[in-house]
């Protein structure tokens, strides 16, 4: 092996970030040759392996960046994971094994500069770097870059030979192997991946520089006021001469022309540490700034900061940093989370994303769509879970669209350390200092539902204090310490999320309430032409055990399948086949996601001060935890979440019939009109149920506008029913149910006690209401029962006081109704007046089976500036009516265009329901597709979809795409209202 001179050589933790002039050496670029076979069939001889006369003919073309497994998966090596059960059929020993990387590149002709370097961005897990038969270093961790000089190596003028051994992670990858794609191994909502991504998954690069470098420059931003901005920049300037040299550093910000230099000395081979501050520099004190705002609170305003090292007039290395001025601050006032932004508090709606892509192919511009997708719905925050996105685009589109990121270190819910401490550490220190200049990192978390062991939190909050100079908040644990826990992630009632707080499944600080929750969501089920992209025609119907290798079955238990088809067949109709399941599935899909995210709005900064959904895209054709699906689809929950979402937004809660306006935004809005109207299926508004209010909706609150005067009567059930105690220690347990207000019963001191009353029969169970004597329950739970015997928990609090405590609930058939007490709340045992079962809300006359409400809200002009709709029914559950629209026959126009952006196309439609229409078009889906084989037209960003129409009604729609999707053709419009079957 070639020995060469280690004065030449930096394996070191500062890289360059991608300038215009660096040459990528990725796999299509016309000059470079990417090869990779397993170790074990070619050896270790790496002279062999460097000889420009090796053969390679044996070899597959490798991918890169990207994985082992998908270079053979697009070599066609492997059949098409993404389908039916492929990926679970894997001879997985083929590729869980070491495999060399060969490359055959030249170098630019106008690399003129002294020295050449060589740049890895990441290798999955650990991989040895030889050029031309010279080991250059090893790369120990996904995160760790390298930076090597390879200026005396190299052959500027011939082929070179780039030879990469790249090692399998360790195993277990939670969290033994960390750091690496945690969930390669597979989870409950993407498969194990064979090879566990391992590959040469991030950028490959040249650079050309001078003698002097620079290495990670660090922008930071105080905003003592908002009219004012203090900029601090400091970095390390490196001579790679072996004698001493001066320099000029150079630096420009724009916009605003702002110029700052220093001449600095440094010795042979040796670096030095550079700050400019306004200290030194008041050109750095900037007035009037324009701010870096997240999406719903002002524009994500960006800067520029040029960065030139010269050596005499000769540029020796430049760097443009794309920076964000904006000061994030936190309190956990009342034990919850609050995060501030230039002062202003940010009410957090979001999602989580797993991983880009299961087999790591999302790249490039791939995720700019992705990022405007979250945007369009309304999100301002990215939870990027067990940090498994590590590309640079990523930050980049959240930087320009305004998206925050809570970015989590790789440490998941088990009491265990990774395997090697030092590496871990050092792979965060690496992510630190990659990713500190974007304004959108607002939180660094260290585990994912847990506190991560010593010494790893202490080291964690040490680098974040050292390297990001405490700029963003640390916080160890993903779901307690001023959150609310993780959890639930099936599709409820929509009542469930407003009802008092929905439970977490883990975590939370002992304080029950909606408050900041990083993770909770649904099954998504995907539309019927995804479905059948991923799943086999002989397993369409009925489900079975394909339906789960895309987890919708036991695989993903946490999604609660059994009870989302359930709530289909329970409130739409049992579905006929798979197209009829799907179909149904979007109207689950846009309510529950919907009332998740109005469920927190309602609480807003009383309670609620944040909620990510788990998840906001798709890594894997599944049927959970997603917003647009695999092919970019966007399911009913992405139109749920963005009606949710929008910063000023109209809703009804369908618990107290109560509607308000949320106004997540910074700024106040005076005299708007609330309006809702009720219209019955034949589309016509049913009058003596319309309201109207003039309100002000003020930033950051909920401000409720009036009550709808639908199904409020309930009746009482227990009146004059038998009741049955634990425990008697005055009165008797029937005077909980005697009508009277004057006696009482109360059990002997002890926590564990309890009350149920026997309804007689199975009835329709809608809420109790309890009035307490003195003796209260400070915590209890709320049961029923079929048989008296087995008993399911339905409501619970440790939050109860004195007097009468009305609790709602969606319906449920119970004959036993039980108050269990868990703690006492005075030093006394708990006492009754009353304890009152009551029944569902009735229904109102002149309302059909099913029936629809219309919120608008307008300002002083008559603008509209929210519109939301929600379908209701008389018996709250019960939609099938639904089934019996008549037909909807619709009037289309529409005509192509040029988009605002170059490459773009836009669909400009208007979609009438004609005033002679019988009934309502429900839930109107549109699709774009192509005339030349019928294929969706997909990505494309659209601002509405099933949306429904009443008679005389449009909907304007427009749907921009790129348009090279179109493939020389044409397109034509599907348009389908739930009507029509």
């Amino acid at each position: 092996m070639k020995k060469i001179c280690t004065a030449f050589i930096s394996a070191c933790l500062g890289c360059i970030p991608l300038q215009a002039e660096n040459t990528y050496l990725h796999s299509g670029t016309p000059s470079v040759t990417w090869k990779v076979k397993p170790q074990a069939e070619v050896g270790n001889d790496v002279s062999r392996l460097s000889d420009p006369r090796y053969d390679m003919s044996s070899w597959v073309d490798a991918v890169v960046p990207g994985t082992v497994f998908n270079s053979y998966v697009v070599a066609g090596y492997e059949e098409d994971p993404n389908f039916g059960d492929n990926i679970h059929r894997v001879d997985r020993s083929k590729y869980d094994r070491s495999f060399w990387y060969r490359a055959e590149f030249t170098v630019p002709a106008d690399y003129k500069k002294e020295l050449v370097w060589l740049h890895f961005n990441g290798v999955n897990r650990k991989a040895d770097i030889y050029l031309n038969g010279a080991l250059l270093g090893t790369l120990d961790g996904f995160m760790h870059r390298g930076r090597f000089n390879v200026t005396d190596i190299i052959d500027r003028d011939g082929k070179n030979i780039l030879a990469v051994l790249v090692h399998i992670p360790r195993t277990p990858l939670a969290n033994q192997g960390s750091p690496n794609y945690l969930s390669s191994g597979g989870w409950d909502w993407m498969p194990y991946v064979p090879g566990l991504n391992s590959g040469i998954t991030d950028k490959v690069y040249l650079s050309n520089t001078g003698t002097a470098t620079l290495i990670d420059p660090w922008i930071r931003t105080d905003l003592p006021t908002n009219a004012r901005a203090d900029l601090s920049l400091e970095f390390d300037v490196e001579n790679n001469r072996s004698r001493a040299e001066k320099y000029i550093v150079k630096g420009t910000i724009t916009p605003g022309d702002i110029t700052f230099e220093e001449e600095i000395q440094i010795e042979a081979g040796a670096t030095r540490k550079i700050k400019f501050d306004k200290r030194y520099y008041p050109q750095l004190s900037i007035n009037s700034p324009k701010l870096w705002w997240p999406n719903g609170y002002g524009d994500p305003n960006l800067y520029n900061c040029k960065i030139e090292v010269l050596a005499g007039n000769e540029i020796s290395d430049t760097r443009d940093i794309t920076f964000g001025i904006r000061k994030y601050t936190y309190d956990k006032d009342g034990n919850i989370f609050h995060i501030h932004i230039n002062g202003v508090p940010v009410f957090v709606k979001g999602a989580n994303w797993g991983m880009s892509e299961y087999m790591l192919r999302c790249r490039g511009q791939e995720y700019e769509t992705r990022i405007r997708l979250h945007k369009d719905m309304n999100f301002n925050m990215i939870r990027n879970w067990l940090g498994s996105v590590t590309d640079d685009e990523f930050y980049e589109y959240c930087d320009k669209y305004g998206i925050m990121v809570w970015d989590d270190f790789w440490i998941n819910s088990n009491p265990t350390l990774p395997y090697d401490l030092n590496a871990f550490n050092n792979n965060m220190l690496e992510k630190i200092k990659r990713v500190r200049n974007h304004p959108c990192i607002a939180v660094w978390c260290g585990d994912n539902e847990a506190t991560p062991e010593p010494p790893l939190t202490g080291w964690m909050a040490e680098n974040i204090r050292t390297f990001d100079g405490g700029d963003r908040y640390f916080q160890p644990c993903s779901n307690s310490g001023g959150l609310s826990g993780s959890g639930y992630w099936g599709a409820f009632d929509p009542r469930y999320y407003f009802s008092k707080y929905p439970d977490p499944s883990s975590g939370g600080d002992g304080k029950r309430g909606w408050g900041f929750r990083t993770e909770i969501g649904t099954a998504v089920v995907p539309t019927f032409e995804s479905f059948r992209k991923f799943m086999p025609r002989e397993n369409w119907w009925p489900r079975d055990d394909m339906w789960n290798k895309h987890y919708f079955g036991s695989g993903a238990g946490n999604a609660l399948p059994d009870r989302y088809a359930e709530s289909i067949d329970r409130e739409f109709g049992t579905a006929r086949d798979a197209q009829d399941f799907c179909r149904k599935a979007q109207l689950v899909n846009i309510e529950s996601n919907k009332a998740l995210f109005e469920g927190w709005l309602d609480h807003m900064w009383e309670d609620a001060s944040g909620i990510m959904l788990w998840m906001g895209q798709s890594a894997y054709p599944s049927m959970v935890w997603q917003t647009y699906d695999y092919y970019y689809d966007l399911t009913g929950a992405y139109w749920g979440c963005k009606s949710a979402c929008e910063p000023l937004h109209i809703y009804w809660n369908p618990v107290t019939e109560e509607i308000k306006v949320a106004n997540t935004t910074a700024r106040n809005y005076e005299a708007l009109t609330a309006e809702a109207v009720i219209y019955n299926m034949d589309g016509k508004p049913v009058k003596h149920l319309q309201k109207k209010a003039l309100v002000d909706a003020l930033s950051n609150t909920a401000t409720t506008c009036f009550t709808l005067d639908v199904n409020r009567e309930r009746e009482i059930l227990s009146l004059g029913k038998p009741a049955v105690a634990s425990s008697t220690a005055q009165g008797d347990p029937s005077y909980v149910s005697d009508g009277k207000d004057d006696t009482r019963w109360a059990a002997h001191r002890s926590d564990n006690e309890w009350i149920y009353v026997d309804l007689g029969s199975i009835q329709s169970v809608g809420g109790v209401r309890l009035n307490w004597e003195a003796a209260y329950g400070k915590a209890y739970k709320i049961q029923i029962s079929d048989d008296a015997k087995n008993w399911k928990e339905i409501y619970k609090t440790n939050e109860g006081r004195e007097g009468v405590e009305e609790i709602t609930f969606p319906e449920v058939k119970a004959r036993y109704v039980r108050m269990f007490g868990i703690e006492l709340g005075w030093w006394f045992g708990y006492s009754l007046w009353s304890f009152d079962v009551l029944s569902g809300t009735r229904p109102t006359e002149g309302l059909t089976d099913v029936h629809f409400i219309r919120l608008t809200l307008k300002d002083k002009s008559g603008k509209v500036l929210s519109e939301n709709n929600y379908w209701r029914g008389n018996g709250r559950r019960d939609f099938t009516a639904l089934n019996t629209l008549p037909e909807a026959r619709l009037k289309v126009s529409s005509k192509l265009v040029d988009g605002d952006e170059e490459g773009k196309a836009c669909i400009n439609a208007t979609v009438t329901n004609p005033r002679s229409a019988q009934g309502v078009a429900f839930a109107v889906h549109v699709q774009a597709v192509r005339t030349t084989d019928g294929e969706r037209i997909l990505p494309a960003m659209m601002n509405d979809n099933y949306f429904t129409l009443m008679p005389g009604e449009s909907k304007d729609l427009a749907i921009t795409f790129d348009k090279s999707l179109l493939q020389g053709g044409s397109y034509r419009l599907q348009v389908t209202p739930y009507n029509n079957k």
